[in-house]
């Protein structure tokens, strides 16, 4: 399939511009720009998984609740697609890293966290594009791009600490870890896409304090957990 190349790269350099930016957060030590491609890549997979995931979620739900309905629309934004979204970013993420020996700092789960993301939402946007025009691309590119980066923060601020508890031998800590890490950025997700579906001018309203808020949150944990880093070690945590 034919894309013009402006729409290409409007739908592409929000992502590479945010993820340029966690990257560099990265204080103590860079990662391999080879692992980052290759967790693009896997946040790009991830949308298929979700896409298998959120159509037979869909089938299922239309046979309980009429579609629009308040009672569909709860279940659809914030189980069926948040959980099949920031679940196979998750899955795929930890797959992609878990045991990997570069993930040495705690901050690094931000940055693998933040790469999945961005892959997911440089595919979708590069879908939304093709289909929709520029004026979806410029739209997402201030809304959903940096949404899906939000996500990966907080999916990244969990993941990170619970591999600090899981070197550090609290299994019971790092399992806890790992729930939030999926749980928190899922619940966020359904709230930016529960507010995002009612385009009245008054939750309008609500869907532009929401997603400033969400982002100035974001900004602040990348910041604070790469101030903080620290590199990870066994069961001793030293700078």
């Amino acid at each position: 399939m034919y894309m013009n190349p402006v729409l290409t790269a409007a739908a592409v350099i929000p992502a590479i511009i945010l993820l340029v930016k966690v990257y560099r957060a990265d204080r103590l030590e860079k990662e391999p720009v080879a692992l980052i491609v290759s967790l693009v890549g896997f946040g790009i997979m991830a949308t298929l998984v979700a896409l298998v995931c959120e159509q037979l979620g869909e089938r299922i739900l239309t046979s309980f609740f009429p579609e629009g309905s308040m009672g569909y629309n709860i279940i659809m934004y914030f189980g069926i697609v948040a959980f099949s979204e920031e679940g196979a970013k998750y899955l795929l993420l930890k797959r992609r890293t878990w045991y990997s020996p570069e993930f040495n700092c705690q901050f690094d789960g931000v940055v693998y966290g933040v790469s999945v993301s961005l892959g997911f939402a440089l595919w979708e946007n590069l879908g939304y594009t093709a289909m929709y025009g520029m004026s979806t691309a410029l739209l997402r590119a201030v809304t959903a791009v940096p949404g899906h980066a939000c996500f990966g923060v907080f999916m990244g601020v969990w993941y990170g600490m619970a591999k600090r508890w899981q070197e550090s031998g609290v299994e019971g800590r790092s399992r806890l870890c790992r729930v939030l890490a999926l749980v928190i950025p899922a619940l966020i997700h359904g709230c930016y896409d529960f507010i995002a579906t009612y385009d009245s001018r008054g939750l309008s309203w609500i869907f532009v304090g929401f997603i400033s808020v969400l982002f100035a949150v974001s900004m602040l944990l990348v910041r604070k957990m790469s101030a903080g880093d620290r590199y990870i070690s066994g069961r001793r945590f030293y700078f």
